[in-house]
């Protein structure tokens, strides 16, 4: 079963991920963003931590947003070393047209399934965007040989 799920996920995941804007943000960039729209401002720690990445590797991913105007960086009200990233109104929209463009070919391929199917689809999203959120597993665990 988790075999035919990733296998399907990640079909869809590349379908949706061709549909970006070809002068949008990359992959990383767009994960980063849709992480601050989601939850708000962040410490890298913390948007390492639902993003499934060391905080150190995000530095860079911060750079060229911040150069854009698509998130702005303040100073930490509890540690005032750290600077937190915040989605600007320009990443708001770079970000909404990316999502509707990939909005706009998904519902095209919705089009072409009955309705029980896309109401099945809609009841999968929920519990696997809380697999989504579950963290990485721990480092070092092996998977049982079958």
């Amino acid at each position: 079963m988790a075999t035919e799920i990733r296998q399907s996920v990640i079909r869809l995941a590349r379908g949706l991920s061709a549909e970006r804007p070809a002068d949008g943000p990359s992959l990383d960039k767009s994960s980063v963003l849709g992480h601050l729209r989601r939850n708000g401002p962040m410490s890298a720690g913390a948007l390492g931590a639902v993003d499934h990445r060391r905080p150190q590797s995000l530095t860079r991913v911060f750079a060229e947003p911040e150069r854009d105007g698509l998130i702005s960086r303040t100073r930490d009200s509890r540690d005032g070393r750290q600077r937190v990233p915040k989605l600007s109104e320009a990443g708001h929209e770079v970000l909404a047209r990316g999502l509707a463009q990939r909005d706009v070919w998904l519902e095209f391929a919705l089009a072409d399934l009955a309705g029980t199917k896309r109401q099945l689809l809609l009841l999968a999203a929920r519990p696997m965007n809380r697999l989504a959120d579950r963290p990485s597993a721990a480092p070092g665990r092996t998977i049982p040989p079958s």
